[in-house]
Order: structure tokens, then C-alpha cells, then sequence
């Protein structure tokens, strides 16, 4: 069964590659993608009277495009600090910003400024600017509601767990759980959660806020459970390119956001059904900009 399995991800991994080598070179996807290879401006595009930002698109409950539409807490958080430094909606331009790419979008300027389930992390420290935090998230485990076998970490000897590559949660697995199970690295989580329904994966592994908002998705209602043991702190910030002049202001306006109440009403709204942030790192301070 372990075989036949791996053979089945191998397959899935190289159609995933030579899909992604096939869009490399494109310019902007449709629907607001910005290319990793170009800058794309336009009505609210990097430099000019608005402002672009990178979000994530397929994360129920953070960032979601649905048609024309953008929800989650990302977005209504970078709605909100875009409003503080004096963009409003209609000057705003999202475009989607996966984990691999994010570096990249900010350096080239495709994008302004990243709210994507963002990390702040040293390495990253090294090419762009972040303000925030805005939330404190751990990393957990995603499996089938049936499941008895992963109860933790400590339990995933002989698993294949399912991670999007160049996220921090791909990388602790490699880092620090590589001898005992099989990382299938995914483009998105949206198809790590369609391995994990198939039986294809054992489990998910990201942030504990991401995989309560898959969970939650009507389609998916009774399927699959949180592990509910986070072995990771997962700082959100907002990526902004390298010495970025608005961190300060960004940081202000997150501050603000805490402060009267808006960050509140923005979790309840958004995931506050299905999950409650951790209360003693939530809401969080923000950092000094570096």
C-alpha cells in the first residue's frame, strides 16, 4: 500500500512541476496574479496611486478569491492598514502571493506590501522588511476524524504528510522530523486538504489557524479533525521590501487595529467560529521594523 502510494504522489508531484515550469514565464495570472518574473502595476499597482498587495487565495477564513471577490482576515486586515496610510478600497489591487514567491514579489516589485500568513523569521529577515506581527499562529497537524494512529509530533513515524514548499512548516518537517516520515510538498494547501480527503497523505501540516479554516469549509463538514497540539510559534507579519520606509506607519496602523477593537471583530468574523486564537500570545505586540 506504502508503494502504490508513493508511486501516486511521485506522479502528482512531476504533473504539478511540469505545470508550474509551463506558467513560469507568464505575467500576470488571471484573476490579479502577480508573475514572480516582472513587476505588474496598473490602478493600484506597485508605484503608482494605489497600492498592490500580495494575499493568498485559496485559505479559507485568511485569504480567499472567490470570482471577484477577496475574504479572510488577511484581507480585511490589509484593507484596514491600507486605509491607515490613506488607500482606500478601490485603490487597493491584491494579487496572489504563494509561499515560494513571496521573497521575490516584494524584491522585483510586483507588490507593495505581503499579508499572507507571512512568518517572520531571520532567514526572510535577510531580503525584506516585515511590521507586525498581527497574529500568532502554531503550526499543527490536519487528519481524517477517524484517525487514532497521530496524536502529535511524536506519532508520525512512517507518515506522509502533506506541506506547501517554501512555507516554514515544510521546513521544521525537514528540519526536524525528516528520519521518521515523508514530506509530499504541495503549491498550495488547498492541494495538500484534497490529498489528505482522498487518503492519498496521512496528514496536513501548517498553521493551526489554516487548517481550522479547511476544516470548517461546508464540503469538507465532519471529514477532518485538529490534532490540537501546536509545536511551533508562527509569527505573522507584513512583508514589505528591504528598508521599506512604511514599516513604521504599517506598524502604527497594527497597533491601532489591536488597540480599538477592530482586530477582535476581524478573528470572530473571519475564524472565530471554528477556532480560538492561543490568549497568551494573541493579540500580539508588535516588533521594532529591522
Amino acid at each position: 500500500m506504502r508503494s502504490v502510494r508513493r508511486a501516486g504522489l511521485a506522479l502528482t508531484a512531476a504533473t504539478a512541476l511540469i505545470l508550474a515550469a509551463c506558467s513560469a514565464g507568464e505575467p500576470g495570472q488571471s484573476g490579479g496574479s502577480a508573475s514572480a518574473g516582472g513587476s505588474e502595476t496598473g490602478s493600484g499597482g506597485a508605484g503608482g496611486d494605489g497600492i498592490t498587495i500580495g494575499i493568498k487565495y485559496d485559505q479559507p477564513g485568511l485569504g480567499l478569491k472567490e470570482g471577484n471577490d477577496f475574504t479572510g482576515f488577511d484581507v480585511d486586515v490589509a484593507k484596514y492598514v491600507a486605509g491607515k496610510l490613506g488607500y482606500s478600497e478601490d485603490k487597493i489591487k491584491f494579487v496572489e502571493s504563494v509561499s515560494s514567491q513571496r521573497e521575490t514579489l516584494l524584491e522585483n516589485g510586483s507588490v507593495d506590501m505581503i499579508f499572507a500568513t507571512y512568518s517572520i523569521t531571520d532567514a526572510r529577515k535577510e531580503r525584506v522588511s516585515f511590521a507586525g506581527p498581527y497574529f500568532v499562529a502554531g503550526q499543527d497537524l490536519l487528519v481524517a476524524a477517524d484517525n487514532t494512529d497521530i496524536t502529535g509530533p511524536d506519532s508520525l513515524n512512517g507518515k506522509v504528510l502533506c506541506s506547501v514548499e517554501g512555507s516554514t512548516s515544510a521546513e521544521r518537517i525537514r528540519d526536524e522530523h525528516s528520519q521518521q516520515t515523508e514530506l509530499y510538498p504541495a503549491q498550495t494547501y488547498s492541494e495538500c486538504v484534497e490529498l489528505l480527503s482522498a487518503g492519498t497523505v496521512d496528514a496536513v501540516t501548517t498553521d493551526d489557524v489554516i487548517l481550522a479554516g479547511y476544516a470548517a469549509q461546508s464540503q469538507y463538514e465532519g471529514k477532518f479533525k485538529l490534532v490540537g497540539k501546536p509545536f511551533s510559534e508562527e509569527n505573522y507579519g507584513v512583508g514589505l521590501p528591504k528598508g521599506s520606509d512604511k514599516c513604521e506607519d504599517v506598524n502604527t496602523a497594527i497597533t491601532t487595529m489591536i488597540d480599538d477593537g477592530t482586530w477582535e471583530e476581524l478573528i470572530k468574523k473571519n475564524v472565530g467560529e471554528s477556532f480560538t486564537p492561543n490568549p497568551s500570545q494573541n493579540p500580539p505586540k508588535v516588533q521594532a521594523c529591522a
